[in-house]
């Protein structure tokens, strides 16, 4: 394939409605896939110099301020806090698998960021075929938007159509995934009609989301694209849709290329902002496929060649929309452990809300000692309440991760437990 220009320089991000990504609907009877063979194999090795999680519990102090504050609803509770050595400090139904809602994104985030490197850029292209034809392609981009558009049908009119043809005929396929791979399967329907569930698709403008999912992103984007180019002066214009799977031959030519914003943004809207369209595409990109079963299995793969106790863990999507997923308390603060140890170690933790200040967090803890010092990923689903991340003290960081599923009062809760955190003389070594 030969290329003809450069990459413009990405342009920024804009900020999207932190709202956009929070699942508030449940209808019961959602299908349950089935268990993945890797979510029963312990994890290998940590690699050699990395902590690892301790498996009993040091800190007896804290382990007893945990559980007096989950009080009677401790059964409907999972916690589990660590240090940066990997000791275990408190853990509370550690082990027992439950709906992790958005906590899920963590798993996506830290498998793009290990994958990809922090300076990936999603790519959208405008490729010129052998024959004339043009054929745009993407990666998801959740940033995608009229100005790339009206660039591209700029360039098309510029490039022609097939051989032969006056340049105002343009030619131009659209390469896409079909409508049933457009959502993962678990997601109910109602949810799918809103902003939070829009249809995840390699060419999606604003995320495919308005005020609500916009139910045909294909139609829309030809919509638009047709009108655009009739506006710059096509006055014949062919598109049609195509496999996103349809090879593209060795002889075609790049045209034009448009960026998304770096991986580090990307990162910070899926886990500070909670958007489950950038979640969902950073898993799929990361595992080379856009079939989301191996995308899945890749995923899995990478967590157990981490170390992972993956004992209980199902992934079945890349955000916490699906139901079907199943996360433990351990299992997350491992995660973190192991990634606070990872080279690409701050675009990670600096992609988290933070309490008082930002994100899905910048309404909760304010005015407490928790503001500022605590960075995490929240997880909303009707019944459902979830938060993991890292807690800045003075003895060091503290990971910590806790999923109630059926608790009342959660976010009081999950304040007074990290509160217990904080405390650092319950777990000093005697003198």
């Amino acid at each position: 394939m030969v290329i003809m220009s450069q990459p413009q320089t990405s342009r920024l991000q804009r900020p999207l409605a932190a709202g956009l990504a929070l699942g508030l609907s449940l209808v019961p009877g959602l299908p349950v896939l089935a268990a993945d063979p890797l979510a029963r194999l312990p994890g290998s090795p940590a690699a050699a110099g990395l902590p690892r999680l301790q498996s009993q519990v040091s800190c007896p102090a804290l382990q007893q301020r945990v559980q007096a504050s989950l009080g009677p609803e401790a059964g409907r509770w999972s916690v589990s806090v660590a240090d940066g050595s990997g000791r275990l400090l408190a853990d509370v139904n550690g082990l027992q698998p439950r709906v992790p809602a958005s906590n899920q994104k963590l798993l996506s985030t830290a498998f793009a960021l290990d994958r990809l490197g922090p300076d990936y850029r999603l790519t959208t292209r405008l490729w010129r075929l052998s024959d004339g034809t043009l054929r745009l392609t993407g990666e998801g981009d959740p940033d995608l938007a009229l100005p790339q558009l009206q660039r591209f049908a700029k360039l098309a009119l510029g490039s022609g159509g097939a051989d032969g043809a006056p340049p105002s005929l343009v030619r131009l396929q659209l390469a896409e995934l079909p409508p049933q791979a457009w959502w993962p399967q678990g997601w109910h329907p109602g949810d799918r009609a809103e902003a939070y569930g829009a249809p995840i698709t390699r060419l999606a403008l604003t995320s495919n989301a308005i005020d609500m999912a916009v139910a045909n992103p294909t139609s829309r984007l030809r919509t638009l694209l047709n009108r655009e180019l009739v506006r710059q002066g096509g006055k014949a214009v062919e598109l049609s849709v195509v496999s996103s799977d349809a090879p593209i031959s060795r002889d075609a030519v790049l045209i034009h290329e448009e960026p998304s914003a770096p991986m580090h943004n990307l990162l910070s809207l899926a886990n500070s902002e909670s958007h489950n369209f950038t979640a969902e595409v950073l898993l799929r990109q990361a595992s080379g496929s856009w079939d989301l079963a191996v995308s899945r299995q890749a995923q899995m793969q990478w967590l157990a060649e981490r170390g992972l106790p993956l004992q209980g863990v199902r992934v079945a999507d890349g955000s916490g929309l699906d139901r079907a997923n199943r996360l433990t308390s351990r299992f997350l603060t491992a995660l973190l452990l192991n990634m606070g140890q990872h080279p690409y170690s701050g675009y990670y933790m600096a992609s988290m809300a933070v309490a008082g200040q930002r994100g899905t967090l910048r309404n909760l803890y304010k005015g407490t000692s928790l503001e500022g010092r605590f960075r995490g990923k929240t997880g909303t689903l009707t019944g459902v309440r979830s938060i993991s991340g890292v807690l800045n003290t003075s003895d060091g960081p503290r990971y910590v991760s806790l999923i109630s599923n059926g608790a009342g009062a959660p976010n009081t809760m999950i304040g007074a437990v990290l509160r217990q955190v904080q405390n650092i003389s319950l777990c000093q070594p005697p003198a």
